[in-house]
């Protein structure tokens, strides 16, 4: 919504009603309810006008017959006003219908992702998430933990606001195995890697400052970074990671606070960078004084050896925050992420830390430590699940979506599909809801309108899920407007 101009434009109306048409009822009032919550919210405010018809119709993949159906609902309770030369606009008296908050995630890129986390409809199936069920290890460390170390657990008075200390030792221990000698002083232990990049974002950026980040990129951790009030700049990728020649433009015509990367199974390409981009990007941000936040939640899970040493590894002399992460390597139900950074940096991060919650469960850090050295041995089984998974996705595309494109992604798992030209994933996401399927369109990853024939498609579910999300795909596809 451009706020000076009061007009909406109907890729930014789509984004804002959200995921409307997965509701029950006849279309045009599901439209209509998603424009009452949106005058409701505050998101739609007095005054702004409304798209036409048609090209709202469009966007949202529906009749125009709906789009007028709900407009004309609209102007029957007093919500909109049409005046002829002036279009269709959020009455003036609009803000006075308000109601008591209704439990929805204001604002941002990852709002219907979130959103869905929050509401989970038995009958959809979410592509915002790429995550998978707890396996054998995970039970066994945690009966062992009962049996063994409980006892001596309990003793401890409970508050570690930087972690516990035991955790913190196999976290240094485990990144000095992949290349990066670090000591426990320098690890701050977090709910979560979402937690991590939040307290990273809030020591490192402020209010008006400017982040590069990659381009495309998940849209949950672009938010975090505009939560701080930061303005994003977007470098895009080639197949070896961040192109280094529009990193450098942008270096140089920006003057950033802050380069965020995720360098290892980048989400959503699944791009590996080399170990020359990464010495390329850590000598760039050095020389021009721009400190690094370095997600890797996604590597966890790998062996020695098996990606290049982190960014923060290269002695470059710049300041290098890297993010880590249990969720994809073990379960995502098991909320420990944590911090590795320079140790004048981990006292201020303890800080944050400690504002926030005072520290995370103690019990999951007990777990956490003693599955983080066993990680390396599972490696081989976890990588010949995730081929296995591929395959069945790429077979299940073939059959029935051979239209669409996708590289094969060199890590992660999820593809990172390209619909046929002319296709916007938006449109097709509003579609794809009416058949049970959540789709991350490229638009929420990327703002600028390079992606938006993009969409994000993981791999990991279970081979009777894999079958019912495409075929309920493929029922969507074939019914999308070409």
């Amino acid at each position: 919504m451009d706020r000076n101009r009061g007009t909406s434009e109907p890729a930014e109306l789509n984004d804002l009603l959200g995921d409307w048409s997965s509701a029950g009822g006849p279309l045009y009032r599901r439209l209509t309810d998603a424009f009452v919550r949106a005058v409701r919210s505050g998101d739609l405010r007095p005054g702004d006008r409304l798209p036409p018809e048609r090209p709202l119709a469009d966007a949202l993949a529906v009749s125009r017959a709906t789009v007028v159906a709900a407009y004309d609902a609209l102007r029957g309770s007093g919500l909109v006003e049409t005046t002829r030369g002036s279009g269709t606009r959020v009455a003036r008296g609009a803000a006075a219908h308000r109601t008591p908050p209704d439990g929805r995630v204001p604002g941002g890129q990852a709002t219907a992702v979130i959103q869905r986390l929050l509401t989970q409809p038995p009958d959809v199936i979410s592509l915002g998430q790429a995550a998978e069920a707890g396996g054998p290890d995970l039970g066994r460390a945690l009966l062992d933990l009962v049996r063994e170390g409980l006892r001596e657990l309990l003793r401890d008075a409970g508050y570690h606001p930087a972690g516990l200390p035991a955790l913190r030792a196999a976290i240094a221990d485990h990144h000095g195995a992949h290349g990066l000698p670090t000591t426990p002083d320098q690890v701050v232990v977090t709910t979560g890697a979402t937690q991590a990049v939040i307290l990273a974002a809030r020591l490192l950026l402020g209010r008006g400052a400017t982040a590069v980040v990659e381009s495309p990129g998940w849209p949950g951790c672009l938010d975090v970074l505009r939560a701080t009030g930061s303005r994003l700049v977007g470098v895009g990728l080639d197949s070896d990671g961040m192109e280094i020649d529009r990193f450098a433009a942008a270096l140089a015509a920006h003057r950033p606070a802050l380069l965020y990367v995720m360098p290892t199974f980048h989400n959503p390409t699944g791009t590996v960078m080399s170990a020359g981009r990464r010495r390329r990007v850590a000598e760039l941000a050095a020389e021009h004084g721009v400190p690094i936040l370095e997600d890797s939640a996604h590597a966890a899970a790998l062996a020695p050896g098996q990606a290049p040493p982190a960014i923060a590894a290269h002695p470059a002399g710049g300041t290098v925050v890297t993010v880590g992460s249990l969720a994809k390597a073990v379960w995502g139900g098991l909320r420990i992420g944590w911090i590795r950074a320079p140790r004048g940096a981990v006292a201020r991060l303890a800080r944050l830390k400690a504002l926030d919650d005072l520290g995370s469960p103690l019990l999951d850090q007990a777990l956490a430590a003693r599955l983080l050295p066993t990680l390396a041995a599972f490696a081989p089984d976890r990588e010949r699940l995730r081929q296995e998974r591929l395959a069945t996705m790429a077979r299940l595309l073939a059959e029935h979506l051979p239209e669409w494109r996708w590289q094969p992604p060199q890590g992660g798992s999820v593809l990172w599909i390209r619909l046929p030209a002319g296709t916007d994933a938006r449109v097709y996401a509003q579609l794809a809801l009416r058949y049970g399927a959540e789709v991350v369109p490229g638009a929420t990853m990327d703002p600028t309108g390079a992606h938006d024939d993009h969409l994000r498609l993981p791999f990991s579910f279970v081979p009777d899920t894999a079958a019912a999300l495409v075929g309920r795909l493929a029922a969507a596809w074939a019914a999308l407007p070409r």
